[in-house]
């Protein structure tokens, strides 16, 4: 069975409160799509006053965003398609759920290729991002689609860090990514929605029943995720008042630690990254919180090992 959802909200937490629901809740494979209006994305992990210029996005009316997955910061405009594959365990496949993306695009007469883990490239540039995470009964992989973004507000609301764009080998921001309308005009949300669809639907082989959108936002489930995820605990955290800062770049990704220390003993912690690894995340907090400043903690994690690394 399959189940194709279209969004008809851009507000950003009603959006994401859906796609929360569908991974507990969805019985079937399912697609969704949305659109989201000048919204910055950051990761589960990350400090949104490192990544994003909270001040000019919130001036401008704009929405900062935290989701539930790894990954790094990302703008969302109304030249942004979002969609989501929510997939129960058995059935989830990387590969197949980024063959539908890629049908549909090359379906304009693009070529398509991936790019490391979580990058899709038309003509050698960045369209889409994507990003993973685990549920209790379904697995999430959701992402971007660059069509008609504003490349001038991307460039004015997120923050790169220099060593990122070093390592990179680019410029900018800017630089590393392409609207799909540029590579053809004939390509917007509206024109890639249904091709979508028939890529979907062709890759698992049914047709798709749709769920409506305004349902699935009267459900008090979807009511209390939104409330969660428009509140300020959720969005900027504890990253406010710390006595001391660390940040690194390794071949993983990057990290950026905020200690509070007291005689010697590591208080709090607030880490925040872009790594895909969460369980790595998790574990270098938990070994740091309650240690001591001159007594490394052990792990056999090689990335939780980095970390510890710019403290010790």
């Amino acid at each position: 069975m399959l189940q194709f959802v279209v969004s008809d909200q851009t507000n950003p937490y009603w959006n994401i409160a859906v796609e929360n629901y569908l991974v507990e809740h969805a019985e079937a494979v399912t697609m969704y799509l949305w659109r989201n209006r000048r919204t910055v994305v950051i990761g589960q992990n990350q400090n949104p006053f490192s990544e994003v210029n909270v001040e000019a996005l919130e001036a401008d009316g704009g929405y900062l965003m935290r989701r539930k997955t790894g990954g790094g910061a990302v703008y969302h405009d109304d030249g942004n398609l979002n969609f989501s594959f929510v997939v129960p365990k058995a059935l989830y496949d990387q590969s197949r759920q980024f063959s539908v993306v890629q049908r549909a695009v090359e379906s304009f007469g693009l070529h398509t290729e991936l790019s490391g883990r979580n990058d899709m490239l038309a003509e050698g540039r960045k369209f889409s991002g994507n990003a993973f995470s685990k549920g209790r009964v379904n697995d999430l992989h959701h992402g971007t689609l660059l069509i008609n973004g504003d490349m001038s507000d991307l460039a004015r609301y997120l923050k790169p860090k220099p060593a990122k764009l070093q390592k990179h080998g680019v410029a900018s921001v800017r630089s590393r990514v392409v609207n799909l309308a540029e590579l053809n005009p004939g390509i917007t949300a509206e024109s890639i929605a249904p091709r979508l669809r028939e890529a979907f639907e062709a890759e698992y082989g049914g047709v798709a029943a749709e769920l409506a959108f305004g349902d699935l936002m009267q459900l008090p489930a979807v009511r209390t995720l939104y409330s969660q995820f428009a509140s300020d605990e959720w969005k900027y955290g504890c990253w406010r008042s710390f006595t001391a800062q660390r940040s690194g770049q390794f071949d993983w990704g990057g990290v950026e630690l905020q200690l509070t220390v007291d005689d010697g003993i590591i208080r709090d912690v607030q880490l925040a990254s872009d790594a895909l690894d969460l369980g790595a995340l998790d574990e270098a907090r938990r070994l740091l919180a309650g240690a001591t400043t001159k007594q490394r903690p052990l792990s056999g994690n090689a990335v939780v090992n980095d970390i510890l690394s710019l403290v010790y």
